[in-house]
């Protein structure tokens, strides 16, 4: 027997949804103008909505309150966001412990692949794969890959290294140098006299 009443029950306020106003996700009907993120109330559509158990989110909420935590994870490579989601009324799981680092001689695998024992040759903080740089055939964080003496900031083709430190070319011939009459004055400076 036709359903003459109207169609599907709306899965957020449970009122009949007609056609016309229809959106369907996961199985289920809902009012277009009930199809709206748990949290922030944002409308979604497609592509922008992410499920969990019969509830529905807006991705950046669903992965605010569901996704992976920790350095890294949020907005995109090479962003750290404390942001869990508190204002939008999101509690997290469980408080998680601060973090220590480990004494373990043996690293794990996830540390072995994602570089996360290897310690910056500036700051002596741990250097991950996706902050890391090679120079004088040690790490370094992006942001410490500097010259010691004027902060320049330093790639591979640029640097100079004496006794563990790098230097942009400029200071390390300033400070490292050949010294005397001649040298420093650019080309054409040393002059034969006679």
């Amino acid at each position: 027997m036709p359903n003459w009443g109207g169609g599907n029950k709306c899965g957020a306020c449970g009122r009949t949804v007609y056609h016309a106003e229809e959106v369907q996700c996961d199985g289920r009907s809902f009012h277009r103008c009930c199809f709206l993120c748990m949290v922030c109330r944002k409308n979604l559509d497609s592509t922008t909505v992410a499920i969990h158990d019969a509830e529905v989110y807006c991705k950046s909420c669903y992965g605010k309150k569901y996704g992976p935590k920790g350095y890294g994870y949020g907005q995109g490579a090479g962003t750290l966001n404390m942001d869990r989601g508190e204002r939008l009324g999101i509690k997290p799981e469980s408080t998680p412990s601060p973090h220590r680092p480990t004494t373990n001689p043996n690293p794990s695998k996830f540390a072995q692949k994602f570089g996360g024992t290897e310690k910056c040759s500036r700051c002596g903080d741990s250097v991950y794969a996706a902050e890391k740089v090679i120079g004088a055939g040690k790490p370094w964080h992006k942001n410490c890959f500097r010259c010691a003496k004027c902060g320049k900031s330093l790639e591979s083709t640029t640097l100079t290294e004496k006794e563990g430190e790098i230097y942009c070319k400029g200071c390390y011939a300033k400070n490292f140098g050949p010294k005397g009459f001649g040298y420093g004055q650019g080309a054409g400076a040393l002059v034969h006299a006679q």
